[in-house]
Formats: C-alpha cells, structure tokens, sequence
C-alpha cells in the first residue's frame, strides 16, 4: 500500500466522525415569546372569576411562574382569558408578559390579554405579586349576565389616618352596589394594609376571589376603594344597562382588552392610547363606542382628571361606560403616563 493511501486510511475515520459530530451539534436559538393579545372575545355566560394565592418564595419571576402555574392547575377545565398582574417591590414588570406567554404556549393554550401595575404593597410578606382572572368555563355559570362596578368607596384628607374605619362605609357603598347580585370578584384597593378591614370584606363575601392591596407606597390621602364583579339574577333590559358607576351586562359576547398604555403627559397623548384601543377593538368587531366598563389606571389624581375629560369626547355620550379610576404606584415603561383596559360589546354582540 502506498503512503498516500496510509495517509488517506489513517485519516478517514477522524473526518467522518467530525462530520458526524457537527451533523448532531445544530445550532440552536431561543425561540421568542409570542406577544400576547390586546383583546379576545369570551362567553358572558360561562366566565369564571378566580384570585391565585399569594406567595412570597422567591423574586418576581418565580412567584408570576407559580402564580400562573396555580391558575392553571386550579382552573378544572376553564381557560383564563384575562389576567391582571399586581405587582408589588421592584421587580421589572415587564417580564410579566413575557413569563405568561412562555407558560400558555408550553401547554399549548390560546393566550390571554394582561394587565400588569405596580402597586405599593401585598398583605404578605415578601409576596411581589397578586394575579386575578378570568377564565370561559364549561357550563353556563351566569344564565342572566354580569355587572361590573367600578371602584368606589371612602377616604380621608389624613394620610396617617387608620383604614379600619372606612371599612364599613366602602362594605355599605359596594352592598348598594351589588343590590341583589351575587359578587363573584372584589378587589379593593386601599392607602395602608389593615387586618381588619380585610377580614370584614371576607365575611362579608366569603365566596367571591378577593384582592386587597396597597395601591400606594406614599399615599396622600387615607383611603378604600373597591370594585367588583358580580351575577346578575334577571337579565339586564335590552341586554345592556348603565346605572351609577354600575354596567349590567346580559349580551351573549363581550370583549376583554388588555392594558393599552398611554405615554407622555399631553392630550394628543391620551387620544392616541384611545385610537389605538380604537384599532384593537374594531379588529375584533367593537370600537370605542361600544365600551361599557373601562379601568383606568394612572399615577396622579390630577392626570386621571385630564383623562376622564378626553373620555367624554371618544366615548358614547348617549351611553357612557363605566369608568374605575385607579391611582397606582408604577406602569410597565419609563415614560407610560396612564393604562386602560375595558369590557367591550361586538358590534353583533
């Protein structure tokens, strides 16, 4: 045998093992998280309301995967829709989205609309997030539709002054509220953390998800706030009805929107947060006009003012929705200036 044959002999099996080598080694690249929905339809009759336990092991990240794991598993079936995400401490809020769409897709799920604020605290130690949704059920759960009631309650100009009092003014404000419909989900949104005016509203409404927040870190005034989901027992009179800070919903279909941020401080600002919620909701049937509940969620009472006189001017005069003002204590983005989301009808509802 030659030596060129040696040399071809010797080397052969070196070359085609590293060919075998790169043919098992692809590279490899993380696949992005799908962005989440800005609006989906969902069944008026079969939603369900749930309040994932706290937590307080570990950061954010941790604690939203836990949290969302929970639902999940908790859900028997039904499949969340709507999450609002109620972050507390430092944590980067937009990682929120990110981490919730990781979790739908690995279980191949359709995505939900989200919400995500940065309150002042949790009534947990070490707890950094307080997640609620919504989720289309299985079985018709309310027959005769929903109410949504904005927040509303009590306050006073002391910010030192104790929450307990004011407690038994917001339970009666809210009872007046509910009339005769069943609360299916409370969150309250308060100026200090109180034991006791917690544990008023849990036996007030032992079977409804419940929140409790701090809503700010260095509230200037004392309050509590709280708005509520609820079913109705009769159908709401043409299948829509807009009562005092109360919207009675009994249409087959409404739409859930995600947050739409608002950024910068200027009118012009506010009206293209609104035109681009515009766009979402006609993409799926709706518009501005056919909104019936909207959160608004900003980090001033004075800018909340400015937002509420743009409302007035894209909204329906003729039936205006329900507005739940909500002052927070951050928004996902350094320059977001206010955050809405709203329940709206489609045009064939």
């Amino acid at each position: 045998m030659t030596r060129r044959a040696l040399f071809a002999l010797a080397f052969a099996p070196s070359r085609k093992k590293k060919k075998k080598q790169d043919e098992e080694l692809p590279n490899q690249t993380l696949a992005l998280p799908k962005e989440l929905p800005m609006a989906v339809p969902a069944d008026t009759a079969r939603l369900v309301f749930h309040a994932v336990p706290l937590s307080r092991k570990g950061l954010l990240s941790q604690q939203v995967r836990d949290a969302v794991k929970s639902l999940l598993s908790s859900a028997r079936g039904a499949v969340p829709v709507r999450l609002r995400a109620m972050v507390a401490g430092t944590g980067d809020l937009r990682r929120v989205p990110a981490i919730v769409s990781e979790l739908f897709t690995e279980r191949h799920l359709p995505l939900p609309v989200l919400t995500v604020v940065q309150v002042g605290a949790l009534p947990l130690e070490g707890a950094q997030v307080a997640i609620e949704a919504v989720s289309v059920g299985r079985k018709a759960a309310n027959p005769s539709g929903l109410a949504f009631i904005g927040a509303r309650g009590v306050s006073t100009p002391n910010p030192l002054d104790s929450v307990a009092p004011l407690a038994d003014q917001a339970l009666a404000e809210l009872r007046a509220a509910l009339a005769d419909a069943e609360p299916l989900s409370i969150t309250c949104f308060a100026s200090a953390l109180d034991s006791s005016a917690q544990s008023a509203f849990r036996a007030a409404f032992p079977r409804a998800a419940w929140h409790y927040v701090q809503a700010l870190r260095a509230p200037a005034r004392a309050f509590l706030e709280c708005e509520a989901v609820a079913r109705l027992t009769s159908p709401a009179p043409g299948g829509v009805e807009i009562r005092e800070n109360v919207a009675l919903v009994s249409t087959p279909r409404i739409i859930f929107s995600g947050g739409q941020a608002g950024f910068h401080f200027g009118d012009s600002d506010i009206r293209l947060a609104f035109e681009r919620l515009d766009r979402t909701l006609a993409a799926n049937r709706s518009g501005l006009k056919r909104i019936v509940f909207a959160r608004h969620y900003t980090l001033t009472r004075g800018f909340a003012e400015r937002v509420r006189s743009v409302d007035r001017t894209v909204f329906d005069a003729g039936r205006p929705p329900v507005i739940s003002e909500i002052q927070v204590e951050g928004l996902p983005g350094l320059d977001a200036a206010f955050c809405t989301d709203v329940v709206a009808l489609p045009d064939n509802p």
